[in-house]
């Protein structure tokens, strides 16, 4: 059974080496640059940081961003990150890490969560929708892969 509690700074290279597996795939996002803690740190809020172990060993993480800084009205409303060990997929760690954070969010007074997802990770799709997400639309050439293709 999996156990889900709140980041650590010090869980960061567990935590970096699970990123960089998404980054990997070409499915999770569109950073591809080597990223600091400290970067990761100032771009995500404070609450809704967590992580799952297994035996203490990190093995997914999920984190809140502000969706719209900038709007006073939106401050309720945060975007989801979720990342899980390739080796830990498909086993409900994303499941179980996923309702922790909507848990979390809505103890903290987020009354809203999206989760940007590229089209073709569709297993993203599916976990975000068993936890009552629902697609709401699509953006295209918001970005370039890593190989300069939108």
């Amino acid at each position: 059974m999996f156990k889900y509690r709140e980041m650590l700074a010090t869980d960061w290279k567990a935590v970096y080496h699970i990123y960089r597996q998404g980054m990997a795939t070409g499915l999770a996002t569109f950073t591809v640059e080597k990223l600091s803690y400290e970067e990761f740190d100032s771009e995500r809020l404070t609450v809704g940081r967590l992580v799952a172990v297994d035996n203490e060993k990190v093995v997914g993480w999920a984190t809140l961003k502000q969706a719209y800084p900038t709007i006073p009205e939106y401050h309720g409303v945060a975007e989801v990150s979720i990342y899980i060990d390739q080796n830990y997929q498909g086993v409900g760690v994303a499941t179980g890490l996923l309702k922790q954070l909507i848990t979390v969010s809505e103890q903290e007074g987020y009354w809203l969560l999206e989760s940007d997802i590229f089209a073709n990770n569709t297993g993203s799709i599916r976990l975000h929708q068993k936890c009552g997400f629902r697609q709401v639309g699509y953006r295209e050439k918001i970005g370039k892969d890593n190989n300069g293709i939108w």
